[in-house]
């Protein structure tokens, strides 16, 4: 008999699910935000809609790779995580510094102050989950 060392949770099971269902959500609310701002006023802050698009597609993304949950799933969720987090810290500070930048919200802005803090928060879960359900080592 071979052993297999310890089960791994898939991404995509328990907690993940919930994880999954707020990318999602996410996804569709900044998808419509970006949509509706770039077609009707881009030229009044052509910098933040065009953000709200990168992190609508970024939850997008996210989402799919922690639903898919295999090898390449994980590694495309914890990319997006990871840029996403970075992504929310850095348009937050720039944001607070220098309004001028950014004279229309975006989901990012103020450190997803709009959405509850949710995007600052969101790839913080998302790391973890993808930590905690890592492949042990044998």
């Amino acid at each position: 008999m071979v052993e297999t060392g310890p089960a791994r949770q898939r991404t995509n099971s328990g907690p993940g699910r919930l994880l999954i269902a707020v990318y999602l959500l996410f996804a569709i609310a900044a998808t419509s935000r970006a949509g509706l701002q770039i077609a009707t006023k881009f030229d009044e802050a052509p910098v933040a809609y065009l953000l709200s698009g990168v992190a609508a597609l970024i939850y997008i993304v996210a989402a799919v790779g922690l639903a898919r949950a295999g090898h390449t799933g994980r590694r495309v969720a914890l990319a997006c995580c990871s840029v996403e987090l970075v992504g929310v810290v850095a348009v937050g500070i720039l944001s607070l510094v220098d309004k001028d930048l950014f004279p229309d919200e975006t989901v990012w802005s103020q450190f997803g102050s709009g959405y509850g803090y949710i995007p600052l928060v969101l790839p913080v879960l998302g790391l973890i989950w993808l930590w905690r359900t890592r492949q042990a080592p044998a």
